[in-house]
């Protein structure tokens, strides 16, 4: 059989497998195995066993992953989160949709510590759900605003989405980092936006909160300086060359421990969680890192991206065109799949179609990790939706999902933008040393 032909149907058993259950890591892994051993042999296939996980867990580069996942735990336990979130009430609680535009804020500020949208969503749930609740939020805008709100926890950096795509794709992390901070900032200000149009429509879904004097709003931004000094230290130290992503990931976590410490909130058994929750989300994601290294290779020699893009390059249409019929197809599959599955499997093929249109590697993993955080409230599979829907146990996911529909139209104009404005994504990376 033809290798390309072993390649379209290695990649359909491998949604099959999907569709039946299996984790998308060891269907990766399954399908890459077992269609290497067919093109090229066996023993080629076993070997690959024996080095891949290894080389890939020892990969130097990935130790951003558990140390940035690290600092969140650490920035979480001990209360930078709360804080956060009630700095953004009292300056912005008193409009009408202020406590969900204050979730928004909220996530944001997170995101600049935590580096995972589940996480994020789930620690702002906790924080804003009662508040909105108190002053009678319609259900689906404030469930809505925090599934939305933690998808910018993979924009914003520390983003844990970067990092797997650089090192895939063999871009510098840290120009990947430093170039989801003014997209992030963007789409926080288009996810406010979307709310005060929510609210415009029906008053009643966001009454407003209480009026806070000005000298309390200046008093309040005295909580959020321990956040803002591990994003300036972490993101600003890449930015100088003071240090590389891995040693920024390093720097953050010791700096957030340190928070933890201070605050008198370090005990064994805190200690013992954040090292817990740290490794179960790095053992996932290595996992899922190592089945799509064996099917990468499956894919190479099959030579389905390399033809793949062969032949779209030299299709009579704009490359515009072609970028938007890729994201067409990620938004398809963000409907059936987990995010970062979806990069994982996709960049391999789709990223030589990239390169050689022409289009900016750092720009178009920008993209990419919009498209994931818009496969995070895309039903059916939307992962911060689930996570939301484990926090506000009374409250039906299909509420939920019709409270992020106007912040998934925000993201969909986001795209547009980042499409027309390149430079949002490159400003940054282009002048960093």
């Amino acid at each position: 059989m033809d290798p390309l032909v072993v390649g379209v149907v290695g990649v359909f058993v491998m949604f099959v497998l999907m569709a039946l259950g299996m984790s998308i890591g060891v269907a990766m892994a399954v399908v890459g195995f077992v269609g290497f051993a067919y093109v090229v042999s066996w023993d080629a296939a076993v070997g690959l066993l024996k080095t891949v996980p290894y080389s890939s867990a020892a990969n130097y580069a990935l130790s951003v992953v558990p140390l940035f996942v690290l600092m969140g735990q650490f920035a979480f336990s001990s209360g930078l989160s709360r804080e956060l979130y009630f700095v953004c009430y009292r300056w912005l609680g008193h409009l009408p949709g202020g406590l969900a535009m204050a979730t928004i804020g909220g996530c944001a500020g997170f995101a600049a510590i935590c580096g995972s949208s589940p996480a994020t969503a789930a620690t702002m749930g906790t924080v804003a759900l009662p508040e909105m609740k108190k002053y009678n939020y319609h259900p689906s805008l404030a469930t809505g605003s925090i599934a939305a709100g933690g998808t910018l926890g993979i924009l914003i950096p520390p983003s844990v989405g970067f990092v797997i795509y650089g090192i895939i794709t063999e871009n510098s992390i840290g120009k990947l980092l430093l170039a989801g901070v003014v997209p992030g900032v963007v789409l926080t200000l288009l996810y406010m936006i979307a709310i005060y149009l929510v609210v415009r429509n029906d008053p009643s879904k966001g009454p407003a909160g209480p009026k806070v004097s000005f000298s309390e709003k200046i008093k309040a931004l005295k909580d959020v300086w321990g956040i803002l000094t591990l994003f300036l230290v972490v993101i600003g130290g890449m930015f100088v060359g003071l240090f590389t992503a891995t040693e920024a990931a390093a720097v953050g976590a010791f700096g957030a421990f340190l928070f933890l410490a201070f605050r008198g909130k370090l005990t064994w058994e805190t200690l013992k969680d954040c090292l817990l929750g740290t490794g179960r989300t790095t053992a996932m994601i290595f996992v899922i890192l190592i089945g799509a290294y064996i099917f990468g290779y499956f894919l190479t020699v099959t030579k389905i991206a390399t033809s793949l893009a062969e032949f779209i390059s030299t299709l009579p249409v704009p490359s515009t065109l072609i970028l938007i019929s890729i994201l067409i197809v990620y938004i398809i599959l963000g409907c059936i799949m987990d995010a970062l599955a979806m990069i994982l499997l996709t960049v391999p093929i789709f990223y030589p179609v990239i390169t050689s249109l022409g289009f900016d590697p750092i720009w178009f993993g920008v993209i990419m990790v919009v498209v994931m955080e818009q496969a995070l409230i895309t039903p059916p599979v939307g992962m911060n939706v689930y996570v939301i829907g484990g926090v506000a146990k009374d409250v039906p996911l299909d509420t939920i999902f019709k409270g992020v529909i106007p912040f998934w139209l925000a993201i969909m104009v986001f795209l547009a933008i980042l499409i027309a404005v390149p430079q949002l994504a490159l400003f940054l990376p282009n002048i960093m040393r």
